[in-house]
Formats: C-alpha cells, structure tokens, sequence
C-alpha cells in the first residue's frame, strides 16, 4: 500500500493533539475492563494461505489483468462463506490522469441487518517500488504481500470462521469492503492516495449517511515481520473509543504485545475519507517501526522485498484474533 504522508511527531506533542482534538479519552468499564476471551481461534495458516493466493496472481495493479483476476477470486471467496457481495466499479483518474478501472468489493455477512459493523483493507497494489533501496527497482510493481494482500487475508479468515462456527452475531451486521485503488499516490497530494475508498466514502454519504455503522476498522499491512500497531492519531481524533475497544481486546486475546499503549503518527489512509465523508467513526491497524531506517512502515514497504517471505503468521494471527475478539464481544 502506499502508506502515505506521514507526521511522525514527538510524543509529548502528539499527546498535546490528542488531548486537544479529544478532550481525552477515557476507558468504559462496561466495554473494556469486562472484557473476557471470545470467539472462535483465528487460524494464522488459513490467513497466510488467502495471502499467497493473492500474490500468485502477481501485483495487482490497476488495470492490469492479474488485478482483474484476484478480484474474480476475491468475490468468489467471500460468496463461498455465504457473504452477499457486490462490485462497485467506477473509473477514477489517478494524480498523473491515467483512467483507472476501479472495484470496491463490498461483502456483506447478514444484509438485512440494518446495524453494521465495517472491516475494511485495501487490495490493489502499488505500481512502483518507488522505496526500493536499489533505484533500478523504482520502476517495477509491488507485489503487496503485506500492503495489500495481508488485511483482504485477515478479512477472509474471519468471513471463514463466521461461516463456519454458525455463532450468533444476531444483533449486527458486517460489511467487508476491500478498497481499490488505495496505492495509486504520489507525495504532496493527499488526496492522490485512497480513491476507491474516496468513491465508496461518497456513494456511502448519499446512500445511508453513515447511520447505520456503529464503527468502521481498517487493516493495513497486518501481516509483516516484527510489526507492532501503535496508535494511529486520526483514529484517535475520529474514534478514540474504537481505539480505546481495540487495543483493549488485543490485550485480553493475548497480543498485548503486538499492540503498544503508546500513539505513532498521523497517516493518510483510506480510513480518512471514511470519516470525514461517510462520517463513520474508523481506525487505522496500521504498524509503526520507530528504529527502522528504510521506513517507519517496515523495510519491504514499497519495495520489490514485500512478498511472502516477509509475511509473518503470527503477525497475521495477533491482528485476527484481536478483530475476532472485538466482534464476539459486541452486544
């Protein structure tokens, strides 16, 4: 993915922003320090799986036929775990005017139900390793195994398990909404980056108005070695409850680890237009790797090195256990 402009600030200023924006968050005790173990096991192999069969499409770059193929899949997948799907298709101009062919693929376990829950990851792949050390790698695709592939995988795992654990999650619905064209960006412009998730932010406004989300997680780049999911800080402007539920469940599913109580920074993400536009309060999984010299995403990010080798399932495991916990704990 393209993990876009980045603020990284120092932390007595970022908490200054937090405080101000939100006024502070503070834990419900109802919500979080009740919070038992629940759900189903995430499986790290099944995830791992859904990732490689993606790569083995190649890079999934706009208008390219193994972007075509992977979404034939995508959908395919989803419908064999008795989601509803729908295509979303439209063609968006890109930051350089090139037309690009776009398919949100939206997912939906129990349509009817009128109160929703919103996974969302982005799934096409950026066109250039423009972060690549070697600069003879600048022109060539990625093959997005964590940015990219990782967050559909997660989202299929727990489509999976809903499928086939048959446990009530009666009082609610869930859409899962891959993104596309989330990576097709160039820096200085923001509004270059999540364009499919910019459309799907848009119709959503005109549509339903948000109303019916109680809140939306985005996942993104949750499959890389050595990640850890510090706080991102639009999503603790926008939902510091989310982020407050979260981290908490990560804690009690026994990942603690993986997802720090400390804040990152503040990242252009496809979560933006879906709060500013759709006006649905949504978060951002994304990692943080504070000592990484190549980027604070990772050392594969937008790179010819972010492939499979690079996937981690226990990584993979940490986020979908978490995601498990926060659904099955929902009244």
């Amino acid at each position: 993915m393209k993990k876009k402009i980045v603020a990284y600030i120092s932390l007595l200023i970022m908490t200054m922003i937090v405080m101000t924006a939100c006024g502070g968050t503070k834990k419900s005790a109802k919500d979080e320090d009740e919070m038992v173990a629940m759900g189903p096991a995430f499986s790290a192999d099944s995830a791992y799986a859904f990732c490689a069969k993606q790569c083995e499409f190649g890079p999934r770059t706009m208008n390219s036929e193994a972007h075509d193929q992977c979404a034939a899949w995508i959908v395919a997948q989803f419908q064999n775990y008795g989601m509803a799907v729908t295509e979303q298709r439209a063609v968006l101009k890109g930051f350089d005017g090139t037309p690009l062919r776009a398919n949100n693929i939206i997912a939906s376990y129990r349509p009817e139900q009128t109160d929703r829950i919103l996974l969302c990851a982005h799934w096409d792949s950026r066109p250039w390793a423009d972060n690549d050390p070697d600069e003879a790698n600048h022109t060539k695709p990625v093959m997005a195994a964590n940015d990219g592939a990782s967050g559909v995988a997660v989202m299929l795992e727990i489509a999976r398990l809903i499928h086939t654990a048959q446990d009530t999650l009666a009082s609610f619905g869930i859409d899962f909404v891959c993104f596309d064209a989330e990576d097709w960006g160039t820096d200085g412009q923001n509004d270059s980056w999540a364009l499919g998730a910019q459309y799907w932010a848009a119709q959503q406004k005109v549509q339903k108005e948000g109303g019916n989300y109680r809140y939306g997680i985005l996942l993104d780049m949750v499959g890389g070695q050595g990640a850890r999911f510090y706080r991102e800080l639009f999503s603790r402007q926008y939902a510091p409850k989310v982020v407050n539920r979260v981290w908490k469940a990560a804690e009690v599913a026994g990942f603690g680890s993986f997802f720090p109580q400390q804040d990152g920074g503040m990242i252009t993400d496809d979560h933006g237009p879906v709060n500013e536009v759709a006006g649905i309060p949504c978060i951002d999984i994304i990692p943080y790797y504070p000592d990484c010299v190549e980027s604070s995403f990772g050392p594969t990010w937008h790179t010819v090195h972010d492939d499979m080798e690079h996937i981690d399932p226990t990584t993979l495991k940490a986020v979908g256990q978490t995601l498990v916990q926060v659904l099955y704990s929902e009244k």
